[in-house]
């Protein structure tokens, strides 16, 4: 529609018809007869306020009928809140209003007039601008560049508080929490507490280019932190990285920094701290008065935006919270264990030599290999004198020698027989502790492997019937020399010759320094 009002008040402060032309987008053929009609009908500028383009119109042109009170007029409070959906835009909106009012036998708007009513419609009932920034959408991190100083209450020593600072676009609706450093376990714990201030995720998460987050953003590819990347996974959200050196990516987010710097941070200068917990407390009293405090142009607050416009698109929270997880890599040792820098854990010992990646909670390690997870197990929060270790990562002679121990030497002689029980018997009790025994005793259980139980008993009583001190060596000279049968035919004799006259009393009383 042509602006009459526009080219009346542009007349009346000494346009030509030539420069008003070019200012209301109307050749000068129109702007020439608008005046005339004006002139025509005795209408000057200023002219009343509720004289509206419309009423000129019908004013200057009766003949015309199609008056724009005959074209449909759009639900712009559909339109608001459509928009809100991902994927809606304007012009979607547009070709369904037409479809509409064709069906019906209206005439509707054409586009620019579509977009322009509902920009009007938008801006005098102060509604967000839902073309620029969709509720539920996007949320913008990053850390403030100013900081809180508190001080050690013994040594005075000052410390430094870190702002991480969360806003959604839409709503302006802002979160802020005080760390004791930026570090990736306090990005991630904050994220964590903003999606559950917010009370819910968006479809979008835009962070700045840091390292706890981004481990690279070229033009061709982003590379994400494996641990941020698993927050987003687990909240149901994508990162996007801000370009690098383009802050407007990001711009509520840098705006809220300011803002908070100003609010919180400078608010909070003629205090002074002692612990971080106090600056905690302290920044999140002032984030509610922040969130409280009225829009300038805008009614209503950030709180009240949030609540009424966005709260209802936020992705729901799942129902167990992140737990924030570091992730390092490592080259398993011939111990076949890893570290987590204060205790070391096992991980099966084929992966020795092998590179594996370490995933830390606060309760839980897990090691994983080519993209498999291949042990598991309870973090331990004090430092322990030997590392935790599953049997099943052991070789089997590793697993077998964590059996071994008094009662299943003896269980095991017993099993074999009697006289194989009465020579585990002694290598026990022979020396001044049972673990002296251990070594001859395994050797025993080796020699059962490859000769048989029923040859080793025997082996066993040829050696007790010979000497009431036997020895590994003596049992296996006897078993590789197949004499066992024959010793225990010839039994008597032996024992007359030697048991007899030379046992275990004659060698204690030192009776065998003459031999």
């Amino acid at each position: 529609m042509t602006d009459y009002r526009e080219i009346l008040r542009l007349k009346s402060i000494g346009y030509s018809n030539r420069k008003i032309g070019e200012s209301v987008r109307s050749s000068h053929h129109t702007v020439k007869a608008v005046l005339e009609l004006a002139q025509k009908h005795n209408i000057s500028y200023p002219l009343d306020n509720d004289m509206t383009n419309a009423d000129l119109e019908k004013l200057f042109y009766p003949e015309r009928k199609m008056s724009l009170v005959e074209r449909k007029e759009p639900n712009f409070a559909y339109i608001h809140k459509e928009l809100a959906k991902p994927g809606v835009t304007l012009t979607l909106l547009w070709n369904e209003y037409c479809d509409e009012c064709r069906s019906n036998g209206e005439i509707p708007y054409m586009s620019t007039q579509f977009s322009d009513k509902y920009r009007n419609w938008a801006r005098t009932t102060k509604a967000t601008m839902r073309i620029q920034h969709k509720p539920g959408d996007t949320m913008q991190v990053d850390w403030a560049g100013n900081t809180i100083p508190y001080y050690d209450s013994v040594t005075g020593t000052e410390e430094k508080a870190y702002l991480f600072v969360a806003v959604l676009p839409c709503s302006c609706y802002a979160y802020v929490e005080a760390c004791d450093d930026m570090r990736q376990e306090n990005w991630l714990l904050c994220h964590i507490h903003a999606y559950e201030y917010f009370g819910g995720a968006t479809r979008l998460l835009i962070p700045d280019n840091l390292k706890t987050g981004v481990i690279s953003n070229t033009k061709y590819d982003v590379k994400l932190n494996q641990s941020y990347q698993e927050l987003a996974e687990h909240y149901g959200t994508a990162i996007v990285p801000a370009r690098v050196r383009h802050p407007q990516d990001k711009s509520l987010a840098e705006g809220t920094v300011k803002f908070a710097s100003t609010w919180i941070i400078a608010a909070l200068r003629n205090q002074k701290f002692f612990t971080i917990a106090g600056v905690k407390a302290a920044v999140k009293e002032k984030l509610d008065e922040l969130n409280d405090r009225p829009f300038q142009k805008l009614e209503g607050t950030r709180k009240t935006a949030y609540f009424n416009e966005e709260k209802d698109f936020m992705i729901p929270l799942p129902a167990v919270p992140y737990e924030p997880a570091v992730w390092s890599q490592a080259t398993v040792g011939s111990d076949y264990l890893i570290s987590d820098g204060r205790n070391k854990y096992s991980v099966p010992f084929d992966l020795i030599g092998e590179k594996v990646q370490i995933r830390l909670t606060k309760n839980i390690v897990e090691i994983f290999f080519n993209g498999g997870r291949v042990a598991s197990h309870n973090r331990l929060s004090n430092p322990q004198r030997h590392p935790i270790v599953i049997q099943s990562h052991m070789p089997e002679e590793h697993r077998k020698y964590l059996n071994y121990n008094e009662d299943n030497f003896i269980k095991w002689g017993n099993s074999v027989g009697e006289k194989t029980s009465e020579v585990v018997r002694y290598f026990l009790t022979s020396g001044k502790a049972s673990e002296q025994g251990y070594k001859p005793c395994i050797s025993l259980m080796k020699l059962s492997e490859r000769y048989g139980k029923s040859k080793l008993e025997n082996a066993c009583e040829r050696m007790l019937a010979v000497s009431a001190t036997p020895t590994i060596r003596n049992i296996s000279t006897f078993l590789k020399n197949g004499k066992t049968q024959k010793a225990v035919e010839s039994k008597g004799k032996l024992s007359e010759k030697y048991a007899l006259t030379r046992g275990a009393a004659y060698f204690k009383r030192g009776g065998g320094h003459n031999d």
